[in-house]
Parts: structure tokens; sequence; C-alpha cells
């Protein structure tokens, strides 16, 4: 189960909501899911539960593997709203998985939504029914088999063993889709953002924007490398894989906090998705708002929930979000400022922090249900707290103190303008975004001519667009198809950040490699502050602002490991065929290493032993023998590269590797030209028994391989 994580921290916020008529006291059931139980333990945990408060086994089963509904054309309206309905009480158990359950009575098999888990089942002619990974698992003589098929993505396949049937997914479904007036539930309990009314645009001043821009860290470079292709096509910019800049840790400018993480990716037994082939099984839509009882069987229409279509919201939504009528003279929507004293430093980040979680207690308490965090409106003494930081601390103490799932949690953000920024608050709890500065940039872009051809409001739609279609592209790469399922599942780790900060801010996430506490981070926000605010306003109200070089080297922007400098030198000794000058070139390299720009860069030799005398080591031409190439495929660096290679590798006794798609005859017969080492990957592409027979090592590749970058 691709979404575990997410899917054990939203059980665990459950709890304190649960209640059921059937099973009466559920404190001695808590926890129901077991913190260090397989996926498959878990899964069984939650169905076992769902079942026992009164949910008929395949209900249960369509609750939490529901199949892709969202954009399926031609389903149901009843089918549609039963799917529907069901998704306001649970996300998404994401596989890939083949599920066999049953109740004793019932027993069945699913996939879930995507669907890549094989399952074949037969019945004979005396009414013996098998189901496995394959067909001919036990033998069965194919004359005695009257009827056969396969397991489908979301479809299910039931054997009623009382009244011996089986079951077909048609009927199931029908029935379950008749069986509630499910729409109408729907229509009491869920309201859309579309339909509430509309607000007024609010335009701000170009002055305004560019002072935020500074207070915030932007860069030239981000307008025109990320901000404006985004605005422009409704896509991410394309980049080159890899980054030679020191990570966040180490890197000596104030970095943005989400710089210290990095997104996981599926490995494995859990293949990633193709966000862009497979856009059918995908959803990006959720709910906002209080989350009922999951063991209620009917609901109590105590609150709506907000359903949105995008995790990613621009001003004017968020202005509607915050206006809802009150409610028996309460106000639903409670924006709380996550803004500090500057002046007094990291004491009082966190001081800011802990009076932030009381203000959503007192607020809950007071019958608010939707939280709005902001950064918005900070001065010369209120500098903005980091949004990733507020976002965890107030989503960490809500699971905590069981109140998760009496609010929707909004984060009104002025740092976030990356797709990797919108898909850590997500992960961290967010049930939606507004990225207010990114859009109030974009619009500016367009108004000063920067960006033309469209309108302002066009570049707005545009950068949600690209921004949700990126959070997409993260979610698949871990194999998880719904944004739901994502929300909460912390699908990161931190690198860079101190043990004491992990736990108290963003407990739960790994984090290899320790350093930096509450200290830095605050530092790093004052001093992005003291850029907008400045000591002597006039001498710095033109100037631009900072021009970043994180993307491309700048000479005053950030350091780059593989500087014009190195890269000049390298190509000059391989021209000139001057090896000191290589070795000018190594130089420079290793010098970068070892001026915090890498982790590897950091770690020395330690050792008391004497050194060996040079003639009692192997000589030169013994130890490169030992060398192999990286695995490359002819399609990525050309055939003369990949010739070369292989060429030099022969002739050093080492071993070159022909990377993804098998190897040309000519070559693979030909001593000089030939690879060692054959790669097989995933979809055995250019594979051939001759190709095998020729290698001396195969490497077979799993999963994605290096495509993370």
């Amino acid at each position: 189960i691709n979404t575990i994580q997410g899917n054990r921290n939203w059980m665990l916020a459950r709890q304190a909501q649960m209640s059921s008529e059937l099973l009466g006291d559920l404190k001695p059931l808590f926890p129901i899911v077991t913190a260090d139980g397989s996926d498959s333990a878990s899964f069984d945990e939650v169905l076992e539960l769902l079942e026992l408060s009164g949910r008929a086994i395949p209900h249960a089963v369509m609750m939490m593997v529901p199949e892709a509904w969202e954009n399926q054309p031609g389903i149901h309206p009843s089918l549609k709203a039963f799917y529907q309905y069901n998704a306001t009480l649970m996300e998404p158990w994401d596989g890939p998985a083949a599920i066999t359950f049953t109740d004793g009575t019932l027993v069945g098999a699913t996939l879930d939504r995507n669907g890549l888990r094989p399952g074949r089942w037969v019945i004979t002619e005396d009414g013996l029914i098998v189901l496995a990974s394959e067909i001919g698992v036990l033998g069965i003589d194919a004359g005695r088999i009257v009827r056969k098929g396969r397991l489908q993505p979301g479809r299910m396949f039931l054997v009623d063993t009382e009244h011996g049937r089986v079951i077909s997914d048609e009927e199931i479904k029908s029935e379950y889709a008749s069986m509630r007036p499910w729409a109408q539930w729907l229509e009491r309990g869920q309201i859309s953002l579309s339909e509430l009314p509309e607000r007024e645009h609010i335009l701000h001043t170009p002055a305004s924007v560019v002072r935020r821009q500074r207070t915030f860290g932007y860069t030239e470079e981000e307008l025109a490398v990320l901000l404006s292709p985004m605005a422009q096509t409704a896509a991410e910019p394309i980049g080159a894989m890899g980054t030679d800049t020191p990570i966040a840790a180490l890197s000596d400018r104030p970095r943005l906090l989400f710089d210290y993480f990095t997104q996981a990716f599926a490995q494995v037994t859990n293949p990633p998705l193709d966000s862009i082939r497979e856009q059918v099984v995908t959803s990006l839509s959720l709910g906002l708002g209080p989350e009922p009882n999951l063991l209620a069987l009917e609901p109590d229409g105590s609150s709506k929930v907000i359903s949105l279509d995008f995790p990613v919201i621009d001003n004017d939504e968020l202005a509607k979000i915050q206006h809802l009528d009150p409610k028996n003279g309460v106000a639903p929507t409670m924006t709380i400022k996550g803004l500090y004293d500057v002046h007094r430093g990291e004491e009082a980040m966190r001081e800011r922090i802990e009076e932030m979680r009381h203000e959503v207690d007192e607020a809950i308490r007071e019958g608010a249900t939707y939280i709005v965090l902001s950064d918005r409106d900070s001065s010369a003494d209120l500098a903005p707290i980091p949004s990733l930081l507020m976002c965890s601390a107030i989503q960490q103490h809500l699971v905590r103190t069981e109140q998760r799932l009496k609010v929707g949690l909004v984060i009104e953000a002025g740092d976030v303008r990356e797709v990797h920024h919108v898909a850590l608050l997500i992960g961290y709890g967010a049930s939606a975004v507004n990225p207010y500065l990114a859009m109030e940039s974009c619009e500016q872009l367009v108004r000063a001519g920067l960006i033309t051809g469209i309108t302002p409001e066009k570049a707005v739609k545009n950068l949600i667009k690209a921004l949700g279609k990126g959070v997409l592209k993260i979610m698949s790469k871990m194999g998880i198809s719904t944004v739901a399922s994502y929300a909460g599942a912390q699908a990161f780790e931190a690198v860079g950040l101190s043990r004491e900060f992990i736990d108290e801010y963003f407990t739960g996430t790994a984090s290899r490699l320790s350093g930096v506490g509450l200290e830095v981070i605050e530092a790093d926000t004052a001093a992005r502050h003291a850029q907008a605010y400045p000591l002597e306003p006039a001498a710095t109200a033109h100037q631009r602002l900072q021009t970043g070089g994180e993307y491309k080297w700048r000479r005053d922007g950030a350091p780059h490991l593989f500087s014009p400098e190195a890269i000049f030198t390298l190509q000059q000794s391989t021209r000139r065929h001057d090896y000191e000058l290589f070795q000018k070139y190594t130089r420079l390299i290793d010098d970068q290493a070892r001026h915090l720009m890498t982790i590897r860069g950091l770690f020395t030799f330690e050792s008391e032993r004497d050194p060996i005398p040079i003639d009692e080591v192997e000589s030169v031409s013994d130890i490169v023998t030992r060398f192999s190439t990286g695995a490359m495929s002819y399609g990525s660096i050309s055939q003369e590269a990949h010739e070369t290679l292989a060429i030099a590798m022969n002739h050093l006794g080492g071993k070159s590797n022909t990377g993804e798609g098998g190897e040309d005859t000519d070559r693979l017969l030909d001593p000089e030209r030939r690879s060692a080492i054959k790669q097989v990957a995933s979809g055995r592409f250019g594979v051939t028994s001759m190709y095998l027979t020729e290698a001396e090592d195969i490497q077979i590749k799993l999963a994605q391989g290096a495509k993370p970058g």
C-alpha cells in the first residue's frame, strides 16, 4: 500500500471522532492500527473495524479501495454518488494491491484502481473456484474448466458460499449504489467552492508586491525561470536533472525551509505511475472541512465540507472561504496570523508557534470548522514564520490533541512558488494552499509586459494548473493516485535538520543527517526580512531583487560545483590532451567539495596507521580493472559517447555498462566495442538470449532506477 503512512496517520486522527452503537466503548480497541504492523495488517485492522461496525464487507472494501470513479465516463450517477459520499469519510488505500477478503460467508478479491497486480480465476464443472496470481497453479485439466477470467482494476470478484454463486461486479455495485440516498446526503453535507458568493478581486501596487517578494526571498531567476513559464504555458518548466549547488544545510545563503526536504519515491515493489498516460486513475479533488464519524452509517448533518477540484486555490477563492456566513452566530472560518517579532529572534518565533496552537484550540472550542494559517501583513517589526513550519506544527498539534478532523486547514503562504513547496504543505496536512504572492507576482509580470498574450486572470489560472499537475507528478513518483491519499502522508525525508527540531515540528519524518534547528531557520527568515526593511530605505528603494543563480550560474549567485572555470579547464585539458591541466580541474572540484559544496566533501580519512610504501601497493593498471562505468543507455548519450566509454574500459580491463535497451549485434561480438555489463530493465527492451549469453555481469534494474534525479 503506497499510501500507508498517510492512511495510518489519518486513522490515528479519526479515533477521537469515532463512536458506534454496535461496538459500544471503543477505547479498548485503540489504537486501531498497530504502529509496527505491515501494510496488510493495517489494512486488515481497518477493514475488520468497518465490517464490525455494521457495513457489509464488500461495502467496506469499496470504501477503502474505490475504483477510479472520478474521471470515468459513463459511470452511473448513483454509483458516483456512492463513491463521492464515502470519499468524505475516508481517503483511498492505494496499491499496487491485489486484495482477497472474507467474512466467513462471502469470499472476494479486488485490484486497486491501477490494476498492476496479476489475479486470475477459473471455475470448474464441479464448482471449484481457484484464484491465484496466474493460471495453472493447481494444474487443473483444461477440459474441466467452464469459466475463467482475470481481476480488473477497481472491479470485484465475489463468491457467496452460502448460496453457492458468483456475484458479478455489476450486481454488487448496483446493490450498494441504490442502498442509501447517497446523492441527497451529499447535497446536504457538501458545498462546491464555485457555488459560494463571489468576492471582489483586490489589486496590489507594484511596490507592495516587490517588498513582499524581498520579504520571502524571491529572486529574479525564480520569476523568469519558474513563475513566468508556469503562468504562460500552464506547465512546469523543463530543466536538466541534478543540482550542483550546496544543499540547504551547507549553504552560506538564507534558504527556505522547503529546501531541507527531499521527496520520497516508489522503489522495488511499488511501481510509480505515469501521471500523463495514466491520468484517468488520478484525482486532485479533495474535501475541506470537518470529517464525519467514520463508523456512522448515516450522516448527522451537523457540518458541511467544501469540495475542491484542486488543492491550490486563488486569492478570491480563499476570500470566499474566509467570509462564509456565520452559523448560530459563530463564524465558521478563523484566520490565524503566523507573524512574530523579528527583533526578539528565535525565542519570539518559538513563542508565536505555541500561541498559534492555543489560538487554534480556542477557535475549535468556539465552533470554527475552517482554519486559515496566514503569513500576510508582515511589517518592519513582524516577520512571517515559514509556512511549512506553521502548517506542520499545527497539524502535529491537532493530531496529538485528537482535534485534526474537526477542522479543514488552509495555508495562505507568501513563500510558496514551486511545485515542491505545494507538495510539502499538502504532505504535512494542508487541505488547500493559497500561494498568494506567487499569483500576485504573475499578475504583476503580465501588467509589466514581461508575460504577453494572456490576461492577469489567465496567468493565475495557468499557475494553479501547473502547480496541480506538478503535485500529481510528485505523487506519481510515489505510486499514489489521489491527492486525498497524499495529504498528510509525509512522503518526504529531511536533510540537515536537527533531531530536536524534527521531533518537535515534523514528528515521524525520517532525518538521516542531523543539522540546523529553529535558530538557523529564524536567522534565515530575519535575513530575508532585513532585505525588505533595510536600515536605509532610500538607498535600496530602486534595487532589483537578488539574482538567484540556483538554476544557472551567476557571478553574484549561488556557488556551483561545475563553475564556468572548472568546465573550461576540463574542456581545454581534453582538447589539448594536457594531463597537468586535467589535474588542475580535479583540484578545482576537490577544493569545492571541501568548501562545503557536498556532503562527501565534509569527510576526511581518519587513520592512525602508517602509510604503506607505494611499491607494496597494486599498480594503477591492476587497480583500474575493478572500475566500471555507470549504466547509461545508448539513446541517452549517443553512439559516439557510448562506444568511447566501452573502448576505454575494454583497454583498461574494466567494465562498461550497456544501460537500458540492449546492444547492437555488431558491438556485441566486437571485443573492442562490447560492454561487459548487460543491463535488464523492467521493460526488458532489447533483451535477447544472445545478449544475456554474451554478458560478463547481468544487472537487473528495479523500479525507477535513477529517474528521480
